[in-house]
């Protein structure tokens, strides 16, 4: 998995240093429709994903001490952080789209949509991993033990919000 991860962290950092690129080539433009970007949801699923690795950190230690049905409880608390994300992260596109805007509309919304695109997607099988691992919780799969699969499965939800942290100043903010 952590192959996995910091492969992931390579990838995201070739498009942010792309992006990083690209935006020193064209400032105003980028600085232009940066300003068209919804801040104050993009500052809300921030709070939703760092909340969201709380559970998380949370159901981590719950399994460490042997409480299966609050470890369960905790990763589907952060499967809801998710999916809060991926709600108003759809009001955000859609918003987008609604205006006509596209990949080939200019650089700036190539690299938005692009960039919150793929994170997205991160964020859907972070979902998955978190739904799975509870499950498995609730199968009793886990114990205080062994529970590898639940401090894997956290670290691929970290990896996911790390990227946001990074995304959203680099994305909606920083001019």
């Amino acid at each position: 998995m952590w192959i996995f991860i910091l492969a992931e962290l390579l990838v995201f950092a070739i498009f942010f240093s792309s992006y990083a690129f690209a935006r020193s080539g064209n400032v105003e433009l980028f600085n232009h429709y940066q300003q068209t970007l919804n801040r104050n949801i993009g500052a809300a699923n921030t709070v939703i994903l760092l909340t969201g690795s709380l559970f998380v950190v949370l159901a981590v230690q719950a399994v460490k001490v042997g409480k299966l049905t609050q470890c369960r409880n905790w990763l589907l608390a952060g499967v809801g952080s998710g999916a809060l994300f991926v709600i108003l992260k759809s009001v955000e596109f859609a918003d987008k789209f609604a205006q006509g805007i596209s990949l080939s509309t200019n650089t700036f919304y190539m690299f938005y949509l692009s960039l919150t695109f793929f994170h997205f997607m991160h964020v859907i099988l972070g979902m998955i991993i978190l739904a799975a691992v509870a499950w498995k919780a609730q199968a009793g799969d886990y114990s205080a033990a062994e529970h590898t699969g639940v401090e894997t499965g956290a670290s691929y939800w970290h990896m996911v919000d790390l990227v946001w942290v990074v995304l959203f100043p680099l994305v909606y903010v920083i001019r």
